[in-house]
């Protein structure tokens, strides 16, 4: 490298570089959506004979109550309605003081749909509706003259009766069930609020023959559990069961383990393992815990990787054993990678990660009769290792999926129980933990021949859809087909290109976030003029089960994958031992590259590529393929530079409702210099932000004070011609307000994806393409907050909560030999770390 810097040099973790100052978005409230003015009289008059009819209903649910030996938590679920194409105010339904609450909110699609809203309403309380109503009649209004009469919101209404059970029902709509005397297992979401609600649902429930699954999670609103039972069980048992919020289908597991018989036998394990260097046992190295079918530790490759120790089971009666064989595929993967290459090399290998296990499923699949909640299963299994060693370095490393991708993004309870357990919300964020979790597979033969248009169709299954999740997808760079009896197959995908078997998240609504957020090798398949197939020579070698039968077999699809990132994981934390979660999920993410054979599948050639052109490219293949040498190094003409940082997004004033409090200016030290003498040479910067939100996973709405993040962040880079001063206009009204109003500046067209699309999920990449001269003055970069549910519902009192972030900034000049790396060293006075 030029300027003496030779090998690989460590990135730049920098300190002192943050100011804070106090923060006002600059945006202010969005345009209200128009509500046609009805004919008051006769409007107003329909609603009150509603709630006047809905009263028998809510004395006839008490009295059914009290004989069924309810004390308290009486009253009727009520279902409101808008007119077609009109936005329900459903936040204006709930009165909590007097224990009226919103359920769940459901729109249907398209211009002209509904919004319909459920809303628990306690004995006695129907009054409430009926003085709204009463006031939109009188047109009531203030002392001071002001509308008080609540038209927009009583204009909105068509309808109000009491709920049924499918307004109850938030899933899929053609999940509902069809069969009314058909038992199965549904997904229960009660509110948290009142105390000891679950125990005493799960009393009511027994006592009229249904079964309860054990566990249950919980959110911050909400507790999840499972009920067996028949529509016609659920449909007579409403009135009851009124503390019900909402209903979905439980999920079934995915069919995810692939297993293929092996492509030969190995002579050569004595070999490898004479060339390996493990890892010691104990606390300092990082671990892979593989949730999974078990991990056998008789393997001669995996014992002196994996104490007998660090074996966990969620249920003692399976043993810790792994009778399947998909669990002890994973972990070979995870230690060494594909056997393929150190088994034909004659390198020594050097391990610096361990492993561990936790048995989660005996076999593929549980079945629609099995009563297990994986949501609960995930957090059962995710606290044996810690319980027993609680101080060592992890990644959770998980490829179970459902079976269906209805969900189409939304968080579920399984998918929010991740995010929670990577948050570390039960521990007020003081331990997050880093999950790799597999995006689920195409298992269709027939769906490989449509390749690549079956990847787009076939979204990422539950529970990758997690927002602090790192989701994996497949791709491959294996095409040789060296099967003597292949006739006329042919490999499907190009080399480089994302696998059949990947899922992806191009069906999914545009405001979930982007998955699978990076893709590794997960193996090809081959097709003839009839079928399509997998083949070992197409797939990855790993471990077998039964090692004393034959020492390896074959693994391939997003689980290989998953594994593979899995690893790349616990290099990186072996690497930077004091980054966080956040951090090593940033890096990883920002060594990632998209192949060729991606863009010239998914980018036009016809034209430029538009930022939504990359934005799909994200939702097909992530931010690309992770490299793990650009993960650890950094090097002269390609530098990383990572700010590990505290912010307090929100806070409360006596009196007053919770505000945005505070962002960060990092000043960064920029190669300024040396930029400039490279003029109009084109380089890149890359910009990766990375932090977990609490989640919040209840359907009471979308919009406001429902959501489902606990808070939000964003980056903005300063533009070439934009001074300091008008950057911190343009991203702080406040401090807009404070100084010289100096304008907004002009548009920023050169980044990828841009930031009306990059800020999706929570971890978010943008990617700059210019001039090095363009570059040489973008030396300060903006974090600033968004509102999530610590800041909309101050009921919760979470609002003085403190978020952790990792922002990584990458700058490269890839065809040019500059010493960028030196420039940054010198500015801050560091000696030069070098691997050779």
């Amino acid at each position: 490298m030029a300027n003496g810097v030779e090998g690989k040099n460590r990135h730049f973790i920098l300190e002192g570089v943050t100011e804070t100052e106090a923060y006002r978005s600059p945006l202010r409230g969005g345009r209200r959506s128009s509500v046609p003015e009805r004919d008051r009289s006769q409007h107003g008059g329909g609603l009150l004979r509603r709630i006047d009819e809905l009263r028998a209903e809510a004395n006839a649910a008490r009295d059914i109550q009290r004989e069924a030996g309810l004390e308290e938590g009486l009253g009727l679920q009520i279902e409101f309605e808008s007119f077609p194409g009109i936005e329900l105010a459903f936040e204006s339904l709930a009165r909590e003081r007097q224990g009226i609450e919103l359920l769940n909110v459901r729109r249907e699609d398209g211009e002209d749909g509904r919004t319909r809203a459920a809303v628990f309403v306690p004995d006695g309380k129907l009054d409430h509706f009926e003085k709204l109503v009463s006031g939109y009649l009188e047109r009531k209004r203030d002392s001071a003259g002001r509308a008080r009469d609540n038209r927009r919101l009583i204009d909105a209404i068509q309808d109000i009766r009491a709920a049924r059970l499918r307004d109850l029902w938030t899933d899929d709509p053609e999940e509902f069930p069809v069969e009314d005397k058909e038992p199965f297992w549904w997904e229960v979401w009660l509110p948290r609020g009142r105390s000891g609600a679950a125990a005493a649902f799960r009393e009511r429930v027994e006592a009229q023959d249904m079964q309860t699954a054990q566990g249950e999670l919980i959110f911050p609103e909400r507790i999840v559990l499972l009920v067996r039972a028949s529509a016609e069980q659920m449909r007579r048992s409403m009135v009851t069961l009124n503390s019900i919020a909402e209903l979905r289908r439980a999920k079934e597991t995915a069919e995810f383990f692939d297993s293929l018989p092996p492509d030969e036998q190995s002579r050569w394990l004595q070999d490898l393992l004479g060339r390996i260097q493990y890892s010691p046992a104990g606390d300092d190295a990082p671990h892979v815990c593989l949730l999974d079918t078990g991990v056998n530790r008789g393997h001669p490759l995996l014992a002196p990787a994996l104490s007998a120790d660090d074996l966990h089971t969620v249920e003692p009666a399976w043993g810790t054993d792994d009778a399947y064989g998909h669990g002890t595929q994973m972990a070979g993967l995870v230690l060494a990678g594909d056997l393929t290459e150190p088994l034909a090399g004659s390198a020594p290998v050097e391990i610096d990660h361990r492993l561990e296990s936790v048995k989660l499923l005996q076999r593929d699949g549980a079945g629609g009769t099995d009563s297990r909640h994986h949501g609960h299963l995930t957090v059962e299994a995710v606290a044996r290792p810690e319980i027993a060693a609680p101080a060592r370095p992890r990644v959770f490393g998980m490829a179970l999926t459902a079976r269906d991708n209805r969900d189409r993004g939304r968080p579920s309870a399984w998918s929010a129980a991740l995010d929670s357990l990577a948050s570390d919300d039960a521990g007020q964020g003081d331990n997050p933990r880093l999950l790799v979790v597999s995006a689920g597979n195409i298992d269709d033969s027939h769906a490989w021949l449509r390749y690549p248009d079956s990847n787009d169709t076939d979204g990422v299954h539950d529970p990758a859809q997690a927002w602090n999740a790192l989701t994996v997808g497949a791709c491959t760079d294996l095409v040789e087909i060296a099967e003597t009896d292949a006739g006329g197959h042919a490999p499907i995908a190009p080399k480089g290109g994302l696998s059949p078997f990947s899922t992806t998240s191009l069906t999914w609504q545009k405001e979930q976030p982007f998955k699978p957020d990076v893709v590794f090798e997960g193996g090809n398949a081959a097709k003839d003029s009839l079928s399509a197939v997998t083949m070992p020579s197409l797939s990855l070698l790993t471990t077998h089960h039964r090692p004393a039968d034959r020492p390896f077999t074959t693994a391939n699809a997003t689980s290989a994958a998953t594994a593979l990132a899995s690893r790349l994981a616990a290099q990186t934390m072996a690497a930077y031992p004091a980054l966080w979660p956040e951090t090593i999920r940033a890096l990883i993410a920002h060594s990632a590259k998209w192949a060729e054979a991606m863009e010239q599948a998914f980018l036009p050639e016809s034209r430029n590529p538009s930022k939504h052109d990359y934005a799909n490219l994200l939702r097909r293949c992530g931010f690309g393929i992770p490299d793990l040498d650009r993960a650890l190094w950094s090097v002269a003409n390609s530098l990383s530079m990572v700010v590990q940082e505290n912010l307090h997004p929100f806070k409360k004033e006596t009196g007053k409702q919770p505000a945005l409090k505070e962002m960060h200016l990092h000043n960064l030290p920029w190669p300024r210099d040396a930029l400039e003498n490279l003029g109009e040479t084109e380089v890149e910067m890359r910009v990766t932000l990375s932090y977990f939100i609490e989640p919040n996973p209840s359907r009471r709405g979308v919009l406001s004070r429902y959501r489902y993040p606990s808070h939000g962040l964003r980056f903005e880079v300063k533009r070439p011609s934009e001074s300091i001063t008008a950057f911190r206009s343009r991203i702080n009204a406040l401090a807009r307000d404070e100084e010289a109003r100096t304008g907004w500046g002009g548009g920023d067209s050169s980044w990828l994806i841009g930031s009306r699309q990059r800020h999706k999920g929570s971890l978010h990449g943008d990617i700059w393409r210019g001039s090095a001269a363009e570059l040489a003055s973008r030396e300060c970069i903006a974090v600033y907050p968004v509102p999530g549910w610590w800041k909309t519902r101050p009921a919760l009192k979470e609002y003085d909560r403190v978020a952790r972030y990792a922002l990584v900034i990458g700058i490269e000049a890839p065809k040019v030999d500059v010493d960028l790396y030196t420039a940054v060293a010198n500015r801050i006075g560091v000696p030069i770390a070098t691997e050779i």
